[in-house]
Protein backbone atom coordinates (compact mmCIF):
# COMPACT_ATOMS: atom_id res chain seq x y z
CA UNK A 1 0.00 0.00 0.00
CA UNK A 2 1.37 3.71 -0.78
CA UNK A 3 0.14 4.40 2.91
CA UNK A 4 2.88 2.30 4.15
CA UNK A 5 5.30 4.86 3.59
CA UNK A 6 3.74 6.80 6.46
CA UNK A 7 2.16 3.67 8.52
CA UNK A 8 4.85 1.11 7.96
CA UNK A 9 8.40 0.44 9.89
CA UNK A 10 10.39 1.89 12.67
CA UNK A 11 11.51 4.76 11.63
CA UNK A 12 7.80 5.64 10.62
CA UNK A 13 7.37 6.49 14.34
CA UNK A 14 6.78 9.79 14.41
CA UNK A 15 4.03 9.82 11.41
CA UNK A 16 2.34 7.72 13.28
CA UNK A 17 2.63 9.56 16.31
CA UNK A 18 0.59 12.43 14.20
CA UNK A 19 -1.77 9.99 12.95
CA UNK A 20 -2.18 9.29 17.09
CA UNK A 21 -3.19 12.49 17.12
CA UNK A 22 -5.63 12.21 14.83
CA UNK A 23 -7.65 9.42 16.56
CA UNK A 24 -6.68 6.95 14.48
CA UNK A 25 -6.20 3.37 16.05
CA UNK A 26 -3.27 0.86 15.18
CA UNK A 27 -5.72 -1.07 13.13
CA UNK A 28 -6.90 1.90 11.32
CA UNK A 29 -3.22 2.24 10.57
CA UNK A 30 -2.69 -1.10 8.83
CA UNK A 31 -6.27 -0.19 6.78
CA UNK A 32 -6.32 1.58 3.37
CA UNK A 33 -6.05 5.47 3.37
CA UNK A 34 -8.74 6.69 1.15
CA UNK A 35 -8.62 10.57 0.45
CA UNK A 36 -12.05 12.20 0.32
CA UNK A 37 -11.54 15.21 -1.58
CA UNK A 38 -14.60 17.07 -0.86
CA UNK A 39 -15.60 20.23 -2.60
CA UNK A 40 -18.19 21.32 -0.17
CA UNK A 41 -18.58 25.33 0.88
CA UNK A 42 -21.45 27.40 1.92
CA UNK A 43 -21.12 29.68 -1.03
CA UNK A 44 -22.21 27.27 -4.34
CA UNK A 45 -26.13 25.76 -4.61
CA UNK A 46 -24.72 22.94 -6.41
CA UNK A 47 -22.17 22.27 -2.91
CA UNK A 48 -24.26 22.32 -0.19
CA UNK A 49 -25.35 19.02 0.22
CA UNK A 50 -21.98 17.68 -0.35
CA UNK A 51 -21.40 17.29 3.75
CA UNK A 52 -24.01 14.56 3.23
CA UNK A 53 -22.64 12.72 0.37
CA UNK A 54 -19.32 12.78 2.22
CA UNK A 55 -20.60 11.18 5.22
CA UNK A 56 -22.19 8.64 3.01
CA UNK A 57 -18.88 8.35 1.13
CA UNK A 58 -16.96 7.86 4.63
CA UNK A 59 -19.48 5.18 5.57
CA UNK A 60 -19.18 2.90 2.42
CA UNK A 61 -15.47 3.05 2.76
CA UNK A 62 -15.85 2.20 6.46
CA UNK A 63 -18.22 -0.21 5.83
CA UNK A 64 -15.94 -2.01 3.17
CA UNK A 65 -12.50 -2.02 5.57
CA UNK A 66 -10.78 1.43 4.40
CA UNK A 67 -10.16 4.24 6.68
CA UNK A 68 -11.75 7.89 4.92
CA UNK A 69 -9.76 10.96 5.09
CA UNK A 70 -10.93 13.95 4.39
CA UNK A 71 -10.07 17.29 2.90
CA UNK A 72 -11.10 19.89 0.75
CA UNK A 73 -11.37 21.21 -3.08
CA UNK A 74 -12.48 25.10 -4.02
CA UNK A 75 -15.12 25.54 -5.69
CA UNK A 76 -16.38 28.83 -7.84
CA UNK A 77 -20.18 28.93 -9.01
CA UNK A 78 -20.07 30.21 -12.43
CA UNK A 79 -23.34 31.90 -11.98
CA UNK A 80 -22.65 33.99 -9.09
CA UNK A 81 -19.22 35.15 -10.91
CA UNK A 82 -21.15 36.07 -14.06
CA UNK A 83 -21.18 39.04 -15.84
CA UNK A 84 -18.58 40.64 -13.62
CA UNK A 85 -14.52 40.06 -13.10
CA UNK A 86 -15.15 37.25 -11.05
CA UNK A 87 -15.68 35.61 -14.28
CA UNK A 88 -12.28 35.69 -14.77
CA UNK A 89 -11.04 33.02 -11.65
CA UNK A 90 -13.49 30.50 -13.04
CA UNK A 91 -12.20 28.30 -15.33
CA UNK A 92 -8.67 29.40 -13.43
CA UNK A 93 -9.64 27.70 -10.62
CA UNK A 94 -9.73 24.11 -13.01
CA UNK A 95 -6.52 23.75 -12.96
CA UNK A 96 -6.03 25.19 -8.95
CA UNK A 97 -8.44 22.53 -8.14
CA UNK A 98 -5.69 19.64 -10.05
CA UNK A 99 -2.77 21.07 -8.43
CA UNK A 100 -3.83 21.30 -4.90
CA UNK A 101 -5.24 18.18 -5.36
CA UNK A 102 -2.13 16.76 -6.43
CA UNK A 103 0.08 18.15 -3.90
CA UNK A 104 -2.62 17.22 -0.62
CA UNK A 105 -2.64 13.29 -2.56
CA UNK A 106 1.17 13.08 -2.74
CA UNK A 107 1.97 14.65 0.29
CA UNK A 108 -0.21 12.07 2.67
CA UNK A 109 0.47 8.89 0.67
CA UNK A 110 -3.27 7.72 -0.07
CA UNK A 111 -3.98 4.16 -1.26
CA UNK A 112 -7.27 5.38 -3.40
CA UNK A 113 -9.77 8.29 -3.64
CA UNK A 114 -13.30 9.29 -3.75
CA UNK A 115 -14.02 12.48 -5.48
CA UNK A 116 -16.88 14.50 -4.43
CA UNK A 117 -17.38 17.48 -6.98
CA UNK A 118 -20.63 18.93 -8.48
CA UNK A 119 -20.28 22.07 -10.91
CA UNK A 120 -18.50 23.34 -13.74
CA UNK A 121 -14.91 23.53 -13.02
CA UNK A 122 -14.41 20.38 -9.88
CA UNK A 123 -15.54 18.11 -12.02
CA UNK A 124 -13.14 18.64 -14.68
CA UNK A 125 -10.18 19.65 -12.36
CA UNK A 126 -10.98 16.79 -10.05
CA UNK A 127 -10.71 14.28 -13.30
CA UNK A 128 -7.53 16.16 -14.40
CA UNK A 129 -5.72 15.28 -11.09
CA UNK A 130 -6.99 11.13 -11.10
CA UNK A 131 -5.68 10.94 -14.49
CA UNK A 132 -2.25 12.95 -13.08
CA UNK A 133 -2.09 10.90 -9.87
CA UNK A 134 -3.19 7.66 -11.09
CA UNK A 135 -3.94 5.56 -8.21
CA UNK A 136 -7.71 3.72 -7.65
CA UNK A 137 -10.05 6.37 -7.57
CA UNK A 138 -14.12 6.91 -8.24
CA UNK A 139 -16.60 10.04 -9.05
CA UNK A 140 -19.77 10.45 -6.87
CA UNK A 141 -21.14 14.04 -7.50
CA UNK A 142 -23.66 15.86 -5.85
CA UNK A 143 -26.24 15.54 -8.47
CA UNK A 144 -28.54 18.13 -10.41
CA UNK A 145 -31.05 20.85 -8.73
CA UNK A 146 -34.51 19.95 -9.30
CA UNK A 147 -36.28 22.24 -12.22
CA UNK A 148 -38.30 24.91 -10.80
CA UNK A 149 -42.00 26.00 -12.46
CA UNK A 150 -43.43 29.36 -13.18
CA UNK A 151 -47.02 29.37 -14.15
CA UNK A 152 -46.74 25.37 -14.26
CA UNK A 153 -44.05 25.15 -16.83
CA UNK A 154 -40.67 23.74 -15.60
CA UNK A 155 -37.95 26.22 -15.74
CA UNK A 156 -34.49 26.86 -14.39
CA UNK A 157 -31.41 29.25 -14.12
CA UNK A 158 -31.13 30.01 -17.40
CA UNK A 159 -34.31 31.40 -17.92
CA UNK A 160 -33.93 33.64 -15.25
CA UNK A 161 -31.00 35.16 -17.51
CA UNK A 162 -33.10 35.22 -20.69
CA UNK A 163 -36.07 37.10 -18.30
CA UNK A 164 -33.67 39.84 -17.93
CA UNK A 165 -33.49 40.33 -21.49
CA UNK A 166 -37.05 40.05 -21.96
CA UNK A 167 -37.90 42.85 -18.98
CA UNK A 168 -35.06 44.97 -20.36
CA UNK A 169 -36.88 45.01 -23.98
CA UNK A 170 -40.11 45.25 -22.21
CA UNK A 171 -41.31 42.10 -22.98
CA UNK A 172 -41.95 41.39 -19.67
CA UNK A 173 -43.15 42.82 -16.21
CA UNK A 174 -41.16 43.22 -12.99
CA UNK A 175 -43.50 41.01 -11.27
CA UNK A 176 -42.74 37.86 -13.72
CA UNK A 177 -39.29 39.01 -13.40
CA UNK A 178 -39.44 38.15 -9.36
CA UNK A 179 -41.31 34.93 -10.43
CA UNK A 180 -38.15 33.46 -12.04
CA UNK A 181 -36.08 34.53 -9.59
CA UNK A 182 -37.60 33.33 -6.71
CA UNK A 183 -38.98 29.85 -8.29
CA UNK A 184 -36.18 28.93 -10.87
CA UNK A 185 -34.25 27.45 -8.47
CA UNK A 186 -36.05 25.72 -6.05
CA UNK A 187 -33.46 22.80 -4.71
CA UNK A 188 -29.30 22.49 -4.20
CA UNK A 189 -27.63 20.72 -6.87
CA UNK A 190 -25.69 21.61 -10.04
CA UNK A 191 -28.18 24.09 -12.37
CA UNK A 192 -31.10 21.44 -13.90
CA UNK A 193 -30.33 21.72 -16.95
CA UNK A 194 -27.49 20.38 -19.57
CA UNK A 195 -25.53 22.66 -18.48
CA UNK A 196 -21.74 22.69 -17.81
CA UNK A 197 -21.88 21.32 -14.78
CA UNK A 198 -24.20 18.20 -15.68
CA UNK A 199 -22.72 17.46 -18.83
CA UNK A 200 -19.34 16.53 -17.03
CA UNK A 201 -20.84 14.99 -14.22
CA UNK A 202 -22.74 12.95 -17.38
CA UNK A 203 -19.35 12.62 -18.97
CA UNK A 204 -17.95 11.33 -15.87
CA UNK A 205 -20.19 7.87 -15.79
CA UNK A 206 -19.82 7.29 -19.93
CA UNK A 207 -15.62 7.70 -18.84
CA UNK A 208 -16.23 4.78 -16.28
CA UNK A 209 -14.84 6.84 -13.48
CA UNK A 210 -18.46 7.14 -12.13
CA UNK A 211 -21.42 4.59 -10.80
CA UNK A 212 -24.25 4.71 -12.66
CA UNK A 213 -26.49 7.87 -12.02
CA UNK A 214 -23.48 10.02 -11.24
CA UNK A 215 -24.91 12.15 -13.85
CA UNK A 216 -28.47 12.26 -13.24
CA UNK A 217 -29.78 10.99 -9.81
CA UNK A 218 -30.95 14.56 -8.59
CA UNK A 219 -29.29 15.84 -5.28
CA UNK A 220 -32.59 15.91 -2.94
CA UNK A 221 -33.11 12.11 -3.61
CA UNK A 222 -32.34 9.39 -1.39
CA UNK A 223 -30.68 7.47 -4.22
CA UNK A 224 -28.43 9.82 -4.31
CA UNK A 225 -27.04 9.21 -0.56
CA UNK A 226 -27.05 5.64 -1.39
CA UNK A 227 -24.77 6.11 -4.43
CA UNK A 228 -22.76 7.94 -2.63
CA UNK A 229 -22.36 4.54 0.06
CA UNK A 230 -21.84 2.17 -2.73
CA UNK A 231 -19.24 4.83 -4.45
CA UNK A 232 -17.11 4.59 -0.74
CA UNK A 233 -17.07 0.87 -0.61
CA UNK A 234 -16.38 0.81 -4.68
CA UNK A 235 -13.26 2.40 -4.17
CA UNK A 236 -11.90 -0.31 -1.83
CA UNK A 237 -12.41 -2.95 -4.48
CA UNK A 238 -10.64 -0.87 -7.10
CA UNK A 239 -7.66 -0.28 -4.92
CA UNK A 240 -7.96 -4.35 -4.01
CA UNK A 241 -7.54 -5.00 -7.83
CA UNK A 242 -5.00 -1.95 -8.60
CA UNK A 243 -7.42 -0.58 -11.25
CA UNK A 244 -6.11 2.84 -11.73
CA UNK A 245 -7.76 6.02 -13.66
CA UNK A 246 -5.69 4.97 -16.96
CA UNK A 247 -6.57 1.79 -17.29
CA UNK A 248 -10.27 3.64 -17.82
CA UNK A 249 -9.88 6.68 -19.28
CA UNK A 250 -8.05 5.25 -22.02
CA UNK A 251 -8.44 6.31 -26.05
CA UNK A 252 -11.64 4.40 -26.24
CA UNK A 253 -13.05 5.93 -23.45
CA UNK A 254 -12.73 9.03 -24.63
CA UNK A 255 -14.16 8.23 -27.57
CA UNK A 256 -17.56 6.73 -25.67
CA UNK A 257 -17.37 10.33 -23.75
CA UNK A 258 -17.38 12.38 -27.26
CA UNK A 259 -20.27 10.03 -29.15
CA UNK A 260 -22.31 10.28 -26.10
CA UNK A 261 -22.07 14.39 -25.80
CA UNK A 262 -22.94 14.31 -29.37
CA UNK A 263 -26.13 12.64 -28.69
CA UNK A 264 -26.67 14.33 -25.67
CA UNK A 265 -25.96 17.85 -26.41
CA UNK A 266 -23.66 18.66 -23.98
CA UNK A 267 -21.90 22.01 -23.09
CA UNK A 268 -19.69 23.51 -25.76
CA UNK A 269 -17.40 23.68 -22.55
CA UNK A 270 -16.94 19.96 -22.74
CA UNK A 271 -14.68 20.71 -25.84
CA UNK A 272 -12.69 22.74 -23.60
CA UNK A 273 -12.68 20.19 -20.46
CA UNK A 274 -12.24 16.53 -22.76
CA UNK A 275 -9.51 17.68 -24.30
CA UNK A 276 -7.48 18.75 -21.01
CA UNK A 277 -8.67 15.60 -19.07
CA UNK A 278 -7.11 13.68 -21.97
CA UNK A 279 -4.11 15.64 -21.90
CA UNK A 280 -3.22 14.71 -18.13
CA UNK A 281 -4.49 10.69 -19.09
CA UNK A 282 -1.72 10.89 -21.98
CA UNK A 283 -4.27 10.45 -24.99
CA UNK A 284 -4.47 11.89 -27.65
CA UNK A 285 -7.87 13.97 -28.60
CA UNK A 286 -7.78 16.67 -31.56
CA UNK A 287 -11.22 18.60 -31.51
CA UNK A 288 -11.41 17.71 -35.17
CA UNK A 289 -12.03 14.04 -34.07
CA UNK A 290 -15.58 15.67 -32.40
CA UNK A 291 -16.46 16.56 -36.07
CA UNK A 292 -16.11 12.72 -37.19
CA UNK A 293 -17.92 11.09 -34.55
CA UNK A 294 -20.61 13.60 -34.81
CA UNK A 295 -21.22 13.28 -38.35
CA UNK A 296 -22.07 9.76 -37.53
CA UNK A 297 -23.74 9.95 -33.92
CA UNK A 298 -27.46 11.56 -33.81
CA UNK A 299 -28.75 14.03 -31.37
CA UNK A 300 -31.02 12.34 -28.93
CA UNK A 301 -31.52 14.67 -26.44
CA UNK A 302 -32.94 18.05 -26.04
CA UNK A 303 -32.68 19.14 -22.34
CA UNK A 304 -32.32 22.71 -21.76
CA UNK A 305 -31.30 25.03 -22.68
CA UNK A 306 -32.31 23.51 -26.37
CA UNK A 307 -35.18 22.01 -24.69
CA UNK A 308 -37.80 21.84 -22.12
CA UNK A 309 -36.74 18.64 -20.30
CA UNK A 310 -34.42 18.74 -17.39
CA UNK A 311 -32.34 16.61 -15.84
CA UNK A 312 -34.88 14.77 -13.58
CA UNK A 313 -36.36 13.69 -16.87
CA UNK A 314 -32.98 12.10 -18.33
CA UNK A 315 -32.94 10.26 -14.49
CA UNK A 316 -36.64 8.89 -15.09
CA UNK A 317 -36.31 7.77 -19.04
CA UNK A 318 -33.46 5.90 -17.82
CA UNK A 319 -29.93 8.33 -17.71
CA UNK A 320 -26.89 7.67 -19.19
CA UNK A 321 -27.19 3.73 -19.51
CA UNK A 322 -30.23 4.02 -21.51
CA UNK A 323 -28.39 6.45 -23.89
CA UNK A 324 -25.51 4.51 -24.14
CA UNK A 325 -27.73 1.90 -25.03
CA UNK A 326 -29.72 3.72 -27.87
CA UNK A 327 -26.10 4.45 -29.37
CA UNK A 328 -25.40 1.09 -29.31
CA UNK A 329 -27.83 -0.06 -31.75
CA UNK A 330 -26.49 1.94 -34.35
CA UNK A 331 -22.64 0.08 -32.92
CA UNK A 332 -21.22 3.49 -31.94
CA UNK A 333 -20.38 2.71 -28.42
CA UNK A 334 -17.07 1.01 -27.62
CA UNK A 335 -18.33 -1.71 -24.98
CA UNK A 336 -15.07 -2.97 -24.06
CA UNK A 337 -13.67 -0.30 -21.97
CA UNK A 338 -13.24 -0.84 -18.32
CA UNK A 339 -14.88 1.02 -15.84
CA UNK A 340 -14.94 1.75 -12.19
CA UNK A 341 -17.50 -1.14 -11.30
CA UNK A 342 -14.54 -3.55 -12.63
CA UNK A 343 -16.85 -4.76 -15.41
CA UNK A 344 -16.89 -3.41 -19.22
CA UNK A 345 -18.95 -0.30 -20.43
CA UNK A 346 -21.10 -3.41 -22.68
CA UNK A 347 -21.80 -5.34 -19.19
CA UNK A 348 -22.74 -2.01 -17.50
CA UNK A 349 -25.40 -1.30 -19.97
CA UNK A 350 -26.56 -4.33 -20.64
CA UNK A 351 -30.50 -4.13 -20.31
CA UNK A 352 -30.90 -0.55 -19.10
CA UNK A 353 -33.56 0.69 -22.23
CA UNK A 354 -35.51 3.87 -22.85
CA UNK A 355 -38.22 4.51 -20.73
CA UNK A 356 -39.33 7.67 -22.31
CA UNK A 357 -38.70 8.07 -26.19
CA UNK A 358 -39.59 11.40 -25.90
CA UNK A 359 -36.71 12.02 -23.54
CA UNK A 360 -34.31 9.84 -25.49
CA UNK A 361 -35.63 9.95 -29.31
CA UNK A 362 -34.76 6.36 -30.19
CA UNK A 363 -31.87 6.46 -33.27
CA UNK A 364 -34.49 5.82 -35.67
CA UNK A 365 -36.19 8.92 -34.95
CA UNK A 366 -33.21 11.42 -33.90
CA UNK A 367 -33.59 14.95 -33.23
CA UNK A 368 -30.89 15.36 -35.56
CA UNK A 369 -28.62 12.89 -37.84
CA UNK A 370 -25.21 14.43 -36.88
CA UNK A 371 -24.57 15.47 -33.23
CA UNK A 372 -25.37 18.25 -30.97
CA UNK A 373 -21.71 19.96 -30.85
CA UNK A 374 -19.98 21.45 -34.27
CA UNK A 375 -16.57 22.64 -34.29
CA UNK A 376 -16.12 25.18 -37.02
CA UNK A 377 -12.90 26.29 -39.06
CA UNK A 378 -12.33 28.46 -41.57
CA UNK A 379 -9.97 31.81 -42.00
CA UNK A 380 -11.39 33.48 -38.72
CA UNK A 381 -10.66 30.57 -36.70
CA UNK A 382 -7.84 28.58 -38.29
CA UNK A 383 -7.14 26.55 -35.41
CA UNK A 384 -10.86 25.63 -34.50
CA UNK A 385 -14.10 27.05 -32.69
CA UNK A 386 -16.82 25.65 -31.18
CA UNK A 387 -21.12 25.79 -31.37
CA UNK A 388 -23.93 23.97 -29.32
CA UNK A 389 -25.88 23.26 -32.83
CA UNK A 390 -28.74 21.40 -30.84
CA UNK A 391 -28.99 24.62 -29.10
CA UNK A 392 -29.44 26.81 -32.56
CA UNK A 393 -32.43 27.93 -34.32
CA UNK A 394 -32.58 25.98 -38.02
CA UNK A 395 -32.81 29.59 -39.70
CA UNK A 396 -29.33 30.40 -38.12
CA UNK A 397 -27.95 27.39 -38.97
CA UNK A 398 -26.28 29.63 -41.94
CA UNK A 399 -26.36 33.26 -41.59
CA UNK A 400 -24.47 35.82 -43.19
CA UNK A 401 -23.67 39.14 -41.53
CA UNK A 402 -22.44 42.06 -40.97
CA UNK A 403 -19.72 42.15 -37.86
CA UNK A 404 -20.36 45.02 -34.86
CA UNK A 405 -17.20 44.29 -32.77
CA UNK A 406 -16.16 44.70 -29.38
CA UNK A 407 -13.26 43.98 -27.15
CA UNK A 408 -14.52 43.01 -23.78
CA UNK A 409 -17.88 41.50 -22.66
CA UNK A 410 -18.82 44.82 -20.84
CA UNK A 411 -18.82 46.87 -24.08
CA UNK A 412 -20.74 44.14 -25.85
CA UNK A 413 -23.40 44.23 -23.04
CA UNK A 414 -23.90 48.03 -22.80
CA UNK A 415 -24.69 47.56 -27.06
CA UNK A 416 -26.77 45.08 -26.28
CA UNK A 417 -29.05 46.35 -23.20
CA UNK A 418 -29.07 49.83 -25.45
CA UNK A 419 -30.75 48.79 -28.58
CA UNK A 420 -27.85 48.97 -30.53
CA UNK A 421 -28.20 45.19 -31.87
CA UNK A 422 -30.05 44.68 -34.66
CA UNK A 423 -31.58 41.23 -36.51
CA UNK A 424 -28.83 39.82 -38.82
CA UNK A 425 -25.99 41.36 -37.03
CA UNK A 426 -22.54 39.14 -35.77
CA UNK A 427 -21.48 40.09 -32.58
CA UNK A 428 -17.74 40.00 -31.85
CA UNK A 429 -16.60 40.05 -28.34
CA UNK A 430 -12.57 39.50 -28.53
CA UNK A 431 -9.91 40.02 -26.27
CA UNK A 432 -11.77 37.32 -23.72
CA UNK A 433 -9.47 34.35 -24.57
CA UNK A 434 -7.40 32.54 -22.03
CA UNK A 435 -4.82 34.92 -22.69
CA UNK A 436 -6.44 38.19 -23.59
CA UNK A 437 -9.24 37.50 -20.46
CA UNK A 438 -7.51 36.41 -19.12
CA UNK A 439 -9.36 33.26 -18.17
CA UNK A 440 -11.79 32.83 -20.50
CA UNK A 441 -14.53 34.38 -18.98
CA UNK A 442 -18.19 32.36 -19.91
CA UNK A 443 -20.70 35.25 -21.22
CA UNK A 444 -24.03 33.95 -20.54
CA UNK A 445 -25.40 37.53 -20.09
CA UNK A 446 -24.98 38.66 -23.41
CA UNK A 447 -26.76 35.60 -25.22
CA UNK A 448 -29.20 35.29 -22.70
CA UNK A 449 -30.22 39.28 -22.96
CA UNK A 450 -30.39 38.90 -26.92
CA UNK A 451 -32.19 35.72 -26.37
CA UNK A 452 -34.36 37.43 -23.81
CA UNK A 453 -35.06 40.49 -26.64
CA UNK A 454 -36.65 37.91 -29.04
CA UNK A 455 -33.05 38.31 -31.38
CA UNK A 456 -31.99 34.52 -30.72
CA UNK A 457 -33.11 33.29 -34.08
CA UNK A 458 -31.60 36.34 -35.62
CA UNK A 459 -28.14 37.28 -33.94
CA UNK A 460 -25.29 35.28 -33.78
CA UNK A 461 -22.22 35.97 -31.00
CA UNK A 462 -18.82 35.09 -32.00
CA UNK A 463 -15.46 34.92 -29.40
CA UNK A 464 -12.36 33.92 -28.48
CA UNK A 465 -13.94 33.45 -25.02
CA UNK A 466 -16.56 31.01 -24.28
CA UNK A 467 -20.67 30.95 -23.36
CA UNK A 468 -21.91 28.93 -20.25
CA UNK A 469 -23.69 25.80 -20.68
CA UNK A 470 -27.06 27.95 -20.06
CA UNK A 471 -26.61 29.50 -23.54
CA UNK A 472 -28.55 28.86 -26.53
CA UNK A 473 -28.70 30.47 -30.11
CA UNK A 474 -25.76 30.66 -32.39
CA UNK A 475 -23.14 31.68 -29.72
CA UNK A 476 -19.64 30.39 -31.52
CA UNK A 477 -16.74 30.44 -28.80
CA UNK A 478 -13.53 29.20 -28.07
CA UNK A 479 -12.24 31.02 -31.44
CA UNK A 480 -8.82 30.29 -32.13
CA UNK A 481 -6.01 31.41 -32.07
CA UNK A 482 -7.33 34.41 -29.80
CA UNK A 483 -7.21 37.88 -30.24
CA UNK A 484 -4.32 38.60 -27.76
CA UNK A 485 -2.14 36.13 -29.55
CA UNK A 486 -2.47 37.94 -33.00
CA UNK A 487 -5.39 35.51 -34.11
CA UNK A 488 -7.80 36.41 -37.03
CA UNK A 489 -10.59 37.75 -34.74
CA UNK A 490 -7.93 40.42 -34.00
CA UNK A 491 -8.37 41.58 -37.28
CA UNK A 492 -11.97 41.85 -37.78
CA UNK A 493 -13.26 45.13 -38.08
CA UNK A 494 -16.68 47.14 -37.82
CA UNK A 495 -19.38 46.05 -40.72
CA UNK A 496 -17.14 43.05 -41.94
CA UNK A 497 -18.99 40.45 -43.16
CA UNK A 498 -18.64 37.26 -41.78
CA UNK A 499 -20.35 33.43 -43.13
CA UNK A 500 -21.56 31.02 -40.67
CA UNK A 501 -22.48 27.59 -42.26
CA UNK A 502 -22.88 24.94 -39.15
CA UNK A 503 -23.55 22.24 -41.53
CA UNK A 504 -20.13 22.52 -43.36
CA UNK A 505 -18.51 23.30 -40.15
CA UNK A 506 -17.36 26.51 -41.67
CA UNK A 507 -16.87 30.06 -40.34
CA UNK A 508 -15.13 32.92 -42.47
CA UNK A 509 -14.63 36.64 -42.41
CA UNK A 510 -15.24 37.77 -45.96
CA UNK A 511 -12.60 39.86 -45.98
CA UNK A 512 -9.51 39.81 -48.75
CA UNK A 513 -6.32 37.97 -48.31
CA UNK A 514 -4.67 41.35 -49.24
CA UNK A 515 -6.59 43.75 -47.13
CA UNK A 516 -6.23 41.16 -44.48
CA UNK A 517 -2.08 41.50 -44.81
CA UNK A 518 -2.01 44.80 -44.43
CA UNK A 519 -4.44 44.66 -41.02
CA UNK A 520 -2.43 42.50 -39.83
CA UNK A 521 1.01 44.47 -40.60
CA UNK A 522 -0.39 47.08 -38.72
CA UNK A 523 -1.92 45.03 -35.37
CA UNK A 524 0.04 45.56 -32.03
CA UNK A 525 -0.14 43.11 -29.15
CA UNK A 526 -1.60 44.63 -26.15
CA UNK A 527 -0.72 44.83 -22.46
CA UNK A 528 -1.64 42.42 -20.69
CA UNK A 529 -4.73 43.77 -18.26
CA UNK A 530 -3.53 41.80 -14.98
CA UNK A 531 0.17 40.80 -14.50
CA UNK A 532 -0.07 40.32 -10.81
CA UNK A 533 -1.05 37.08 -8.28
CA UNK A 534 -2.86 34.05 -10.16
CA UNK A 535 -4.25 35.52 -13.01
CA UNK A 536 -1.03 36.79 -14.05
CA UNK A 537 0.43 33.60 -14.04
CA UNK A 538 -2.37 32.22 -15.55
CA UNK A 539 -2.11 34.52 -18.86
CA UNK A 540 1.54 33.34 -19.00
CA UNK A 541 0.84 29.81 -19.17
CA UNK A 542 -1.58 29.00 -20.67
CA UNK A 543 -2.35 27.60 -24.25
CA UNK A 544 -5.16 27.41 -26.79
CA UNK A 545 -9.21 27.26 -26.23
CA UNK A 546 -8.79 24.70 -29.25
CA UNK A 547 -6.09 22.79 -26.81
CA UNK A 548 -8.60 23.03 -23.53
CA UNK A 549 -6.54 25.65 -22.10
CA UNK A 550 -4.31 23.78 -20.50
CA UNK A 551 -0.87 25.09 -18.62
CA UNK A 552 2.55 24.33 -20.12
CA UNK A 553 5.75 26.50 -19.94
CA UNK A 554 6.51 28.72 -22.97
CA UNK A 555 8.47 27.09 -25.89
CA UNK A 556 11.28 30.25 -24.99
CA UNK A 557 11.93 29.15 -21.71
CA UNK A 558 12.19 25.60 -22.18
Amino acid sequence: MRSEQITKGVEKAPHRSLLNALGMSAEEMKRPKIGIVNSFNEVVPGHMNLDKIVDAVKMGVAMAGGVPMEFPAIAVCDGLAMGHAGMKYSLVTRELIADSTEAMVTAHAFDGLVMVPNCDKNVPGLLMAAARLNIPTIFVSGGPMLAGKVKGKKTSLSSVFEAVGAHTAGNMSLEDLECYENQACPTCGSCAGMFTANSMNCLTEVLGMGLKGNGTIPAVYSARIQLAKMAGMQIMALVEAGLKPRHIMTKAAFNNALTVDMALGCSTNTMLHLPAIAHEAGVPLDLEQANAISAVTPNLCHLAPAGDAYMEDLEEAGGIYAVMNELDKLGLIEKDVLTCTRKTVGENIAGHTNRNPDIIRPVEHPFSKTGGIAVLKGNLAPDTCVVKAAAVAPEMMQHTGPARVFDSEEEAATAIAGGSIVAGDVVVIRYEGPKGGPGMREMLSPTAVIAGMGLGSQVALITDGRFSGATRGASIGHVSPEAAVGGPIALVEEGDLIAIDIPARSIQLKVDDATLAQRREAWQPREPKIKGGVLGRYAHLVTSGNRGAVLEIPKSEK
